[in-house]
């Protein structure tokens, strides 16, 4: 976009207007992230309800499996980008055709996307990845196994799977029907033995600018994250800088414009191996909008409009993110009136969703340099939130 280009969103104004498609928490924080730079935000939402459809001014609901939906909703917006990777690739290079930026484009997103295309293309760049492969039924996975080191095995759907969906692990052929029901290809992946998993961060822009920020060791429960510590406590600095630097890599080499999150798999021997990408702000860089300088939603902001990014730089020694899932007590306002009051630190991230066990709702943030405290006080007031500590 131009130095000299204006908004076409309303006359007079100046400032570009972001299309944001998908009406979740990611949108709400990006666009609350944009608002001190005075960028105006439209918003693609399945229901006046969603989180970010609650606070952005402008909100076109429907169906972003649509292409004239698509279509119609772009008009009026100088970019086109995204909270999830769900858009159908061929409907965003139709925008593309229409002359309609849209960033990160469907050439890199597709990577996040389909993981078979994924793997194949970080194959190719020389990015370290589990032992896969595209396997074709039950039998198929038997004959994977036997090529390495045997059961367990992980399965994986290529398209759709989020937050441990669309995931199985085996441990023999008759436990491998299941993901083939879904219709799509599988993908076979070796069970890797790991220490821990980890998440490099990186934004870059179209001009080819691009930041890192700290790895962070991203703590899991039943395949959702749980607890994100920035940076990775414990971590070698050469394997740090070998994260940040594959990172860097894959957003270059794959033409990513944006927030980019390599989740990581730090393996017992010394190794690390990329797990997921995601081409959206992400919840292992939640942290940084308390912890670091400039914050992953800032500079997605900045980044899929070509403006210069932000210091990624933490500000204090120690930052925990940790999730707020639903449990069984709604009225969380109380809860987090208490949590207030014990912690005038504590940086609650509410996101306007109903309360219903297992979902996430909200995160908090603290920091500190005292980790095991910032830790102590993250964990106290999401389990205080959930209803899990009462005191």
């Amino acid at each position: 976009m131009g130095a000299g280009r204006r908004g076409r969103y309303a006359r007079g104004v100046t400032f570009p207007v972001v299309g944001m498609v998908g009406g979740g928490q990611l949108a709400r924080m990006t666009h609350e992230a944009g608002i001190p730079l005075g960028i105006r935000f439209k918003l693609l939402s399945d229901t006046p309800q969603d989180s970010a459809a609650q606070v952005v001014n402008d909100v076109v609901v429907g169906d972003y499996r649509d292409l004239e939906t698509l279509r119609e909703f772009a008009r009026g917006c100088d970019v086109i980008t995204f909270d999830h990777e769900h858009v159908p690739t061929e409907h965003l290079r139709a925008l593309e055709a229409d002359g309609i930026p849209v960033r990160p484009g469907p050439d890199a997103l597709v990577h996040a996307q389909d993981k078979g295309v994924m793997r194949a293309k970080l194959d190719a760049i020389g990015i370290p990845c589990p032992r896969h492969r595209i396997v074709t039924d039950p039998a198929d996975v038997a004959a994977f196994a036997a090529e390495g080191d045997g059961f367990p095995v992980v399965l994986k759907t290529v398209r759709g799977g989020y937050d441990g969906k669309g995931v199985w692990v085996v441990d023999s052929a008759e436990e491998a029907a299941e993901p083939f029901r879904a219709g799509v290809p599988v993908l076979a992946e070796e069970k890797v033995d790991y220490v821990r998993e980890l998440a490099a961060n990186v934004v870059r822009s179209p001009h080819g600018q691009a930041v890192a920020y700290p790895v962070v060791e991203s703590q899991q429960v039943n395949g959702v994250c749980d607890t994100v510590i920035a940076p990775a406590p414990g971590l070698d600095e050469d394997l740090a800088l070998k994260a940040e630097q594959m990172a860097l890599t894959i957003a270059k080499e794959l033409g990513v414009v944006g927030h980019l999150a390599v989740e990581l798999f730090q393996t017992r021997d010394g190794r690390i191996l990329v797990n997921e990408l995601a081409m959206r702000p992400h919840n292992s860089g939640h942290w940084t909008q308390d912890g670091a300088i400039t914050s992953q939603f800032a500079n997605h902001v900045r980044a899929v409009l070509d403006l210069p990014l932000g210091d990624p730089r933490p500000r204090v020694r120690w930052t925990v993110m940790v999730n707020v899932l639903g449990g069984d007590f709604p009225d969380m306002y109380s809860a987090y009136l208490h949590c207030m009051a014990r912690d005038p630190k504590l940086k609650i991230h509410m996101y306007g969703k109903d309360v219903k066990p297992g979902r996430k709702v909200g995160h908090v943030n603290t920091y500190g340099d005292d980790l095991d405290d910032a830790l102590d006080r993250a964990r106290h007031a999401a389990g205080y939130l959930r209803g899990t500590i009462t005191e």
